[in-house]
C-alpha cells in the first residue's frame, strides 16, 4: 500500500524527468562552422604556410604580386578572387600554384643498401663437412719398389734461359710526312649582346631603361631601384625581353607603371611614367619603348626602375652595364 501511495504522489514528478532526458537527447547537434573576415571555412587539403600570405594593411593584389615575382592574374585564379580591388585585412592567399610544393618536394624512398652480401647455407649441412679435407698425401709402407717409384717421379728442374728484351724500331718519318700540330680552336665564350640568355638560362642580358643622369642608388630596407633623371616625354626601354603582367596605377608611390616579367625569376619595374605605351600580356622585346618619362606620384621628372629576383628587390648597378 505504502508503494502504491508514493508512487500515485510522484507520478507526475517522474514522468516530467522521463520527458525532460528525452528531449536532451534529442536536441543535441553540430555546432555550426563559424565565419571571420567574410571568409568560409572549406574542406580539401591543408596549405602549407610557406604557400600562403596574410594580407597586410595597405597591401593591394598587384603589390603582393610585385613581392612574389607573380602575375597579379595568377593569384586571381589561384584564389578565386571575383574583384582584384578588393582583398580583405587578415585573407589569407595562396601565392604558390598548386601541386607545385607536391612537385618540388617528392620524397624519392630508396631501400638501404648495406654493401655486404650473406653467405647462405643448407641448414642439413654439418659443421664435419665444413672442414677442409684436400689435398691429402698419400701413404704407402716402405719397400724397394715403393722407393723407386719415387725416384722415378722425381724430375730434375728445366733450366730457364732469361729473355733479354730488344729495343722497338719505331719506323724513320721523313720531315716531309710530318703534321704540324694546331691549336684547336674553342668557341667564343663571350655573351651574345643580342640575345636575353647569358651565363645561365634565367639570366638576362640586361641594358639601360632611361639615358638620364643616375639621381638615386639602391639601398637595403630603403630606395627599392635607381632614379634616373629626364625631361617629361624621354623615351623608357624595356631593359630585356619579356611580357607585361601589369600596366596601370594600382600601387601606391609608383604612379603610371609598368612591370615585365622576363622569366621565372626576374621581373623589372618602371615608374612615375607620364603615357605608358604597352598593354598587360603584350610581349616586348629588349630595348622597345615601352613607356614616357614623367612624374606621376613623384616630386620630380624620374624614371624609378627596380629589379626584382623572385619578387625581391635587388641593386640594378650589380646587373645593369657600366656607362
Amino acid at each position: 500500500m505504502k508503494d502504491q501511495w508514493f508512487f500515485s504522489r510522484h507520478r507526475g514528478a517522474l514522468t516530467l524527468s522521463a520527458l525532460l532526458v528525452l528531449a536532451g537527447c534529442a536536441s543535441k547537434s553540430p555546432a555550426p562552422t563559424g565565419e571571420r573576415g567574410g571568409q568560409t571555412t572549406t574542406a580539401g587539403a591543408p596549405i602549407a604556410s610557406k604557400d600562403l600570405y596574410t594580407v597586410k594593411r595597405g597591401d593591394t593584389l598587384y603589390s603582393i604580386a610585385l613581392d612574389h615575382g607573380l602575375d597579379y592574374r595568377e593569384l586571381v585564379a589561384w584564389n578565386n578572387i571575383d574583384n582584384p580591388n578588393r582583398i580583405l585585412v587578415g585573407q589569407s592567399l595562396r601565392v604558390r600554384a598548386p601541386g607545385a610544393a607536391a612537385a618540388t618536394e617528392a620524397v624519392v624512398v630508396r631501400p638501404i643498401s648495406t654493401g655486404t652480401s650473406v653467405e647462405q647455407r643448407s641448414l642439413g649441412t654439418s659443421a664435419a663437412d665444413l672442414l677442409k679435407r684436400e689435398p691429402r698425401a698419400g701413404k704407402e709402407p716402405y719397400s724397394e719398389q715403393a722407393l723407386a717409384r719415387a725416384q722415378a717421379q722425381a724430375v730434375d728442374p728445366v733450366p730457364v734461359t732469361p729473355v733479354v728484351a730488344r729495343p722497338e724500331v719505331k719506323p724513320e718519318v721523313s720531315p716531309a710526312a710530318r703534321v704540324e700540330a694546331k691549336p684547336e680552336a674553342r668557341p667564343d665564350s663571350r655573351p651574345d649582346a643580342s640575345g636575353d640568355a647569358s651565363a645561365g638560362i634565367e639570366d638576362v642580358a640586361w641594358i639601360w631603361p632611361a639615358n638620364g643622369k643616375l639621381i638615386g642608388t639602391f639601398s637595403e630596407g630603403g630606395n627599392k631601384g635607381i632614379d634616373i633623371s629626364g625631361k617629361a616625354g624621354d623615351t623608357v626601354l624595356a631593359a630585356g625581353g619579356g611580357k607585361v603582367v601589369y600596366s596601370g596605377t594600382g600601387l601606391r608611390g609608383y604612379g603610371k607603371l609598368v612591370i615585365v616579367k622576363h622569366n621565372n625569376t626576374y621581373l623589372t619595374a618602371y615608374a612615375h611614367n607620364q603615357n605608358v605605351l604597352v598593354k598587360e600580356g603584350q610581349s616586348v622585346s629588349k630595348g622597345q619603348k615601352i613607356a614616357e618619362m614623367g612624374n606621376t606620384d613623384a616630386d620630380q621628372v624620374k624614371l624609378h626602375f627596380e629589379i626584382r629576383r623572385q619578387g625581391k628587390p635587388v641593386d640594378p648597378l650589380k646587373h645593369l652595364p657600366q656607362r
